[in-house]
C-alpha cells in the first residue's frame, strides 16, 4: 500500500512526523450553532435555567477541549496553545459560538478550534436538556485558517 499521511507503507495508522517543518504562526477560526425552543432562549436570555449560567460554563468547556484536542482525536498533534477564545451569544434561533486558536509551531490549530465549538455546543446541550431535549447542533465548520506551507484559507459560502 502507498504511504500517506496517515498510513505507513503497510497501511497502519500513524502519526505524521513534523519534526521537520517549519515554526510559524498558525490561526483558526471555527463556529457552530445550537438551534433552541423559544422558552429555552428565553430561560437562558433571562439567566434562569436549572443548571445555572450556561454559556459562561459552555465557554470554560470549549477552552478546556481545545487544550485536550490530542487526547480526544487519535492522529492529532499536542500544541501548545499560545490563545484560546470561546465567544457564545443568543440569537433568534439558539446560540452561535465560536473559537479562535492560536498556537506558534509546525501544525495548524484547525482542529483545536473545532473541538472548541462542538464540546462548547454539547455543554449548551448538556445544560438544557431538560428544557428542550429537540436541540439541534449544526454547522459546524472551520471559517478561517492562517500560517503553515498552505497559506491563509478562509471559507466563502458557494
Amino acid at each position: 500500500m502507498k504511504s500517506s499521511n496517515h498510513f505507513d507503507a503497510e497501511g497502519n495508522a500513524r502519526m505524521v512526523d513534523v519534526g521537520a517543518k517549519p515554526t510559524t504562526a498558525r490561526r483558526a477560526v471555527a463556529e457552530g450553532h445550537i438551534l433552541l425552543d423559544a422558552q429555552t432562549r428565553a430561560s437562558l436570555a433571562a439567566h434562569t435555567t436549572p443548571k445555572g449560567d450556561v454559556l459562561s460554563i459552555a465557554q470554560l468547556a470549549g477552552i478546556m477541549a481545545a487544550k485536550r484536542t490530542a487526547d480526544l482525536i487519535p492522529l492529532c498533534h499536542p500544541l501548545p496553545l499560545t490563545h484560546v477564545a470561546v465567544h457564545l451569544a443568543l440569537d433568534e434561533h439558539g446560540v452561535r459560538c465560536e473559537a479562535i486558536c492560536q498556537t506558534s509551531g509546525p501544525t495548524g490549530v484547525e482542529m483545536e478550534a473545532l473541538t472548541a465549538v462542538q464540546v462548547a455546543l454539547l455543554t449548551v446541550y448538556d445544560m438544557c436538556k431538560s428544557l428542550d431535549r429537540g436541540m439541534v447542533i449544526q454547522g459546524v465548520r472551520l471559517l478561517e485558517k492562517s500560517g503553515g506551507r498552505s497559506g491563509d484559507w478562509r471559507f466563502t459560502a458557494e
